[in-house]
Order: C-alpha cells, then structure tokens, then sequence
C-alpha cells in the first residue's frame, strides 16, 4: 500500500533512510546518530517535502520526499530492493510533477543504473565540495515526455 506519510511517521521513515543509506555506502556509515536522523525529517523532510511510503502490511518499506520538482530523498529497505518498490514510490513523484532533478553519489552505482533505466539524465557531475558528505555527486533530471 502506498500512502501520504505523517509526522507520526517520521521515526519509521528516518529507519528506512538510515537502513538503506548505510547499505548502499557503507563507506559513510556512522556520519549521523538515529537521533539526527530523527531531527532532520521531522524538521527538514516533513517540514518541506511531500512524503509518501510504502508499506508492506505494517512495515514501511520504502519513501520517498520530493518538493518543487526535486526528489529529495528515495530510499528502499535493503530486504525489497530490486522487487518494485522504488519503481514505485518514483511513479507516484512522476505522476505529480512535470519535471523531477535529484542528486546521488557518483560511487551510488546502483542508484545511478536505477534513475537512468527510468529516464533521467545526467546533468551534472561534482567534486562533493558542496555536499556535506564531500563525496562527488551527480545531478540528473527527468522531464514529461511530451514536453
């Protein structure tokens, strides 16, 4: 089931982030406590974003946060990745907006085959020197056919 998510959601949605980010670069694990994980979405994400999770039953399996034509956050529990999940949550955005841009890490290589293979394109590449995390980055975009 795919719904609109609440603030009383925010702990379960901060777990997926936590779980699928630290799976997909483990390199990075550690940068933030559950506790910041917490403070960001219930004062960032939820505060900025429309957020929609999937669940499967009562567990939330996937999110994801987008705003003005940005995907801010997509994360997928590592135990359903690959099963549609993230097809998803991607669709319900697309569905919403004319035009979606996002940024993964350029070393994400598995995010990356994931957004190309559903239409976005690269745009960008950087050094990391203006994200948090100082890893290089990609910015793509995906725009409505027809427009």
């Amino acid at each position: 089931m795919l719904r609109q998510l609440a603030l009383t959601d925010m702990a379960a949605a901060a777990q997926v982030h936590r779980a699928a980010f630290d799976d997909a670069m483990p390199w990075l694990i550690g940068l933030h406590t559950p506790d910041q994980d917490r403070w960001f979405y219930s004062e960032h994400v939820f505060a900025t974003c429309r957020v929609c999770g999937r669940f499967d039953g009562d567990v939330l399996s996937g999110i994801i946060a987008f705003r003005d034509g940005w995907i801010e956050q997509l994360y997928v529990l590592p135990a359903v990745q690959g099963g549609g999940v993230g097809t998803e949550l991607l669709d319900f955005a697309k569905h919403a907006c004319e035009r979606l841009e996002l940024w993964t890490f350029q070393r994400n290589a598995r995010a990356r085959r994931f957004y190309q293979a559903r239409g976005f394109t690269l745009i960008e590449q950087t050094d990391g020197a203006r994200n948090e995390e100082k890893e290089p980055d990609v910015r793509y975009l995906w725009t409505r056919a027809g427009r």
